[in-house]
């Protein structure tokens, strides 16, 4: 599974720099010198793979240089170019209770009682809390917050995670 780690805003000087905004927790590891970033979806001119060859902090955002990328038309042509990594190169989170995205996604989700609730699709991200993005068995979407009051249990190696919604969260 590939992981969004950045997007290519717009080209940057003459000599093929790019300006990115970076989408991970760790974008110093990310844009490390070496890094190899996968461009997915595959953007006409452009490699599949970009290895970075320089990035440096500005107002925010990232200025890389990728070693495939030497000129400022091929750096045009990577505007609004997907960066990504291989899930399988993210380690996982030394805390036990930190999960990374993509290893909740497809998990079961079902109730203390054992009664099954949906899957797990994705992550919001939202300001006050994580959310669960589950589908339902008939088709709805619930949204649960990842707090440990509502969910006490996250199993990854047995493909669950526990839930005690409070009552009425899945009505509307």
């Amino acid at each position: 599974m590939l992981l969004i780690v950045g997007h290519v805003m717009r080209a940057h000087g003459i000599r093929g720099e790019v300006l990115v905004h970076p989408r991970t927790d760790e974008p110093a590891l990310r844009f490390a010198v070496g890094s190899t970033l996968v461009v997915e979806p595959a953007v006409a001119g452009l490699p599949g793979t970009l290895t970075v060859e320089e990035a440096r902090p500005h107002s925010g955002e990232l200025i890389v240089t990728f070693a495939e990328i030497t000129d400022r038309n091929t750096a045009e042509l990577a505007k609004s170019a997907v960066l990504n990594v291989d899930s399988a190169e993210v380690p996982a989170p030394e805390d036990p209770d930190e999960f990374l995205d993509h290893q909740l996604v497809g998990l079961d989700v079902v109730t203390v009682g054992g009664e099954p609730l949906g899957k797990v699709t994705r992550i919001d991200h939202a300001p006050s809390s994580d959310l669960l993005v589950v589908r339902m068995p008939d088709g709805r979407t619930g949204l649960i917050p990842f707090v440990s009051a509502i969910v006490p249990e996250v199993d990854v190696p047995g493909g669950r995670i526990v839930v005690d919604p409070p009552g009425g969260l899945f009505d509307l």
